[in-house]
């Protein structure tokens, strides 16, 4: 079962050689989940055809190596959103925001204090911060974006974080 599109380079097929034995590296990590495993073979997959030509220059076993280290990073990045909603939890058993049932004008206040602190933020820590809270994109498809190291959108990140909570304390 080949995935190999037309137009792939030379790397695409070397790294589909490492597909079955990469699936059921990424099985154990997905604790098991076929699906999700393969959803992380899959783009694993697709950014080796996206970086065929830095793939070229190396040999097969770092080809090896740097695929099982990206489905690596995948299966705990997956590992790590599915946490942040506990299992077994629903929309409906979650407490409704303040705004739902609360004054409007409460609402306009946090509104405001949201907006205000927002603006004293840097442009690159509003940025991240929308990537990655708003968009609800992994650290690494907020750095592909923004075109920097997944290593800054977690600094950004952090620091955009640390600034807002002292600017609630404060305000």
């Amino acid at each position: 079962m080949s995935h190999v599109p037309p137009d792939a380079g030379p790397a695409a097929p070397v790294a589909e050689r490492h597909r079955a034995r990469l699936l059921r590296y990424v099985t154990r990590y997905a604790s098991g989940d076929r699906h999700r495993a393969e959803d992380i073979v899959q783009e694993t997959m697709l950014r080796a055809w996206l970086t065929t030509d830095e793939l070229d220059q190396h040999g097969d076993q770092r080809l090896q190596a740097w695929l099982f280290r990206v489905a690596r990073n995948l299966a705990i990045d997956a590992h790590r959103r599915d946490r942040a909603i506990p299992v077994g939890i629903s929309p409906d058993d979650l407490p409704h925001p303040a705004h739902a049932t609360g004054d409007i004008a409460d609402l306009v206040v946090d509104r405001h204090m949201v907006h205000k602190a927002m603006a004293r933020l840097t442009p690159e820590h509003r940025e991240v911060l929308f990537h990655v809270h708003v968009d609800d994109c992994t650290r690494a498809e907020a750095a592909r974006v923004l075109g920097v190291p997944p290593g800054t959108v977690k600094s950004r990140n952090h620091y955009a974080l640390e600034a807002l909570r002292r600017e609630f304390r404060t305000g």
